[in-house]
């Protein structure tokens, strides 16, 4: 029994990617990750689809590098839009991407708290959270009360 040629993976690859000519972005169309990017399964391929196709056309990337996407578009595979750098720098990257809390609320320079390595928290929420922990404080301390 004779298998016939497989298709070459930079091929494979491209076949489930479609091109936004508005944006640049060449969007991963097949299986994702939980965390929203792109997810591929061949031997000797990276897990990520991104990962995947940047070995292909631009070359092997250092295991100590991850790769930053400049668009800001998780399933986005194109090459000229992905740049490797640590994880720090593309922590701080994602971070200041960031405008806006998880609760909605604008970092403003009036709203943002800077903690000494913790990054940045919202003031709006820290604000909240107190209110709570006092409201909560009081009603325990009123009950104990003779």
């Amino acid at each position: 029994m004779t298998r016939g040629r497989k298709e070459p993976p930079l091929h494979r690859l491209l076949d489930k990617t479609a091109f936004d000519t508005d944006t640049g972005c060449w969007q991963w169309t097949a299986s994702r990750t939980p965390g929203g990017y792109g997810s591929v399964r061949m031997p000797g391929i990276a897990n990520n689809a991104h990962r995947a196709l940047y070995s292909l056309m631009v070359g092997p990337l250092p295991p100590d590098l991850h790769l930053d996407h400049l668009c800001r578009n998780r399933l986005c595979v194109n090459p000229d839009h992905l740049e490797p750098v640590s994880q720090a720098e593309n922590n701080r990257r994602a971070g200041a991407a960031r405008t806006h809390c998880k609760y909605g609320h604008e970092y403003t320079p009036d709203n943002t708290y800077r903690r000494k390595g913790r990054g940045r928290e919202c003031r709006e929420c820290l604000r909240t959270r107190s209110r709570e922990r006092y409201r909560a404080t009081r009603a325990t301390t009123e009950v104990r009360s003779p």
